[in-house]
């Protein structure tokens, strides 16, 4: 049944359809090749419903960019809820992005879209701190991990924890380049041998 044809109170709101919509479309296509009439369509809301939930396009943007961070992060604790030790926590940041990747994206997998998003933006574009902050994030995850790891040794836990972020990112980049997760699955058993060695 057709979204417009179902009853009022079965309708999803429409900043969830926006949200969904912009979640698929600027993954598969862009933020900036995605037009306001497309997302509208694509949602199945009037234009005068994004101006209702979203001042503009670039609030929209913020708003994906948000959902993105969560959503990673939603995998992240799936993946920190079986980790029995530090070792295991750490890892549970790359299985995240192994996760991330093997989603069933419509158009297929394109790497990070947060990166993706932030590589369209200007320069000093909220939405470009925004990803900013989300990386690091994750390298502060990663440092926590490796500090159960590094008991007394912060400065090495910092610095593992930088190398870390730094081969996740870079597997990411190539994995999106090619479309698949063999980087990543790569960045993996690197990871485990650097811990290993810790």
């Amino acid at each position: 049944m057709a979204a417009s044809a179902l009853p009022t109170s079965a309708r999803r709101p429409a900043r969830e359809l926006l949200l969904d919509a912009a979640a698929r479309l600027f993954y598969a296509h862009g933020v900036a090749a995605t037009g306001i009439d497309t997302l509208t369509a694509e949602a199945g809301v009037a234009k005068k419903s994004l101006y209702n939930n979203f001042s503009s396009k670039a609030d929209l943007v913020a708003a994906y960019l948000e959902a993105r961070h969560e959503e990673w992060l939603g995998l992240y604790r799936r993946r920190l809820d079986t980790a029995q030790t530090p070792r295991d926590q750490v890892l549970a940041v790359f299985d995240a992005y192994l996760d991330h990747a093997n989603f069933a994206y419509e158009y297929g997998f394109r790497g990070c879209g947060l990166l993706n998003a932030a590589a369209e933006l200007p320069a000093g574009d909220p939405g470009r701190a925004a990803v900013r902050r989300h990386k690091e994030e994750v390298q502060q995850l990663l440092e926590g991990h490796v500090a159960g790891l590094l008991l007394g040794r912060e400065e090495q836990a910092a610095g593992t924890a930088a190398h870390l972020a730094f081969l996740l990112e870079g597997a990411m980049a190539r994995a999106g380049l090619e479309g698949n997760d063999g980087p990543l699955q790569e960045a993996r058993r690197i990871a485990r041998q650097m811990l290993d060695a810790l």
